[in-house]
């Protein structure tokens, strides 16, 4: 049995319950899931970049300890040198920690950038009368919106909404698919790159 969304008439396939409105609802729906999408990877990477640079912090004035006594004792230095060499490869490894979630950026550049563009072709569908009431033409912005995007992520998302599911629901089926990822590998198939 059909569900009611799966009743509901779409620019892909209009009746005449098809409106210009659901279609505007919908698209602003997905731009309103992007954002949040965003904000929450925002707030990790950020927590993360902090906690880091703390700890790096930390690691250099042990380090900067060690050396001062190091040149202050005619002591045996085994253990200064060890606590160097220590700090040096956790300070190496918090560094990598931090370059990967300065990687969050490129990712909230592209997607603002998404939402930007989506929402001014929407603009320019909605302010032309030839085209605001032409299931044809929100069909085809839709298509071109979907054929745009480089983050499977954003395929996703766009296609969960246009079926009609709140934003909640979309978050959910976001956060699932990167759950059932390796995280190891970059199956997006982007390619993001600092500086």
């Amino acid at each position: 049995m059909l569900t009611h969304n799966q009743l509901k008439s779409t620019s892909k396939q209009p009746d005449l319950d098809w409106s210009q409105v659901r279609e505007t609802i919908n698209m602003l729906t997905l731009a309103v899931a992007q954002i949040e999408t965003t904000m929450k990877d925002g707030e990790q990477s950020v927590s993360e970049l902090t906690e880091s640079f703390t700890y790096i912090a930390s690691e250099l004035q042990q380090l900067t300890m060690a050396g001062e006594e190091l040149r202050s004792s005619s002591s045996d230095h085994g253990n200064s040198i060890k606590t160097i060499e220590n700090s040096a490869e956790i300070i190496r490894s918090r560094i990598s920690s931090a370059i990967m979630a300065f990687q969050f950026y490129d990712r909230l550049t592209q997607r603002l950038d998404h939402v930007k563009r989506d929402l001014r072709w929407l603009s320019d569908l909605i302010s032309n009368p030839s085209t605001l009431y032409n299931p044809l033409a929100w069909h085809r912005l839709q298509e071109d919106i979907m054929s745009n995007y480089t983050m499977e992520e954003e395929r996703l998302m766009f296609q969960h909404i246009m079926s009609g599911i709140s934003v909640e629901d979309a978050l959910e089926v976001y956060k699932h698919s990167f759950k059932s990822e390796d995280p190891t590998p970059d199956n997006t198939g982007d390619e993001i790159e600092l500086f």
